[in-house]
Order: C-alpha cells, then structure tokens, then sequence
C-alpha cells in the first residue's frame, strides 16, 4: 500500500476539499481520500502507487495548483500490536 501527499494550492473551504475529493477518487482508485484546505494537502492511500500526472490533472482541471507529490510505502495500523 502507499500513501501520497499533494500539496495544492487554491483549496479555501469545505467545498474545495469536496471536490479535490471527489476529482483524485475519479482518477485513481484510493482505498481512502481526505483534503485540508488549512494544511493545503490531499492524503490518499491506494493499492498500487498512484500515476501522478494523473492525480495532477485531475486536480488542475478544477481551477487549483499543485505544488508537489510524495509517495511513500505504507503500512496499515491495527487495533492491536502483534508482540
């Protein structure tokens, strides 16, 4: 699994969030997507490492900037620690 940050800028309100959402789920199957206009970033963790341009056009089509992407290994956390 891989989680990617993208920081956008443009994103003002709740509203942006939504639909930079709505534009990377459109793009590239993510297991989960969540916008903070206030940090100016995107985080989604996906199956297989995500196609950037892709996710940069998704977003740039609606009238934001992306600024960079980073991808990194991710590892889901459980409930409970193995020992």
């Amino acid at each position: 699994m891989f989680k990617t940050v993208i920081k956008i800028e443009g994103m003002m309100c709740g509203m942006c969030e939504a639909h930079v959402n709505e534009a990377v789920r459109a793009a590239v199957s993510a297991e989960k997507v969540s916008s903070s206009h206030k940090k100016g970033t995107t985080e989604l963790i996906t199956e297989k490492e995500p196609d950037e341009n892709k996710l940069r056009e998704a977003v740039e089509k609606d009238g934001y900037k992306v600024l960079g992407i980073t991808t990194e290994p991710y590892e889901k956390k459980g409930l409970f620690r193995k020992k």
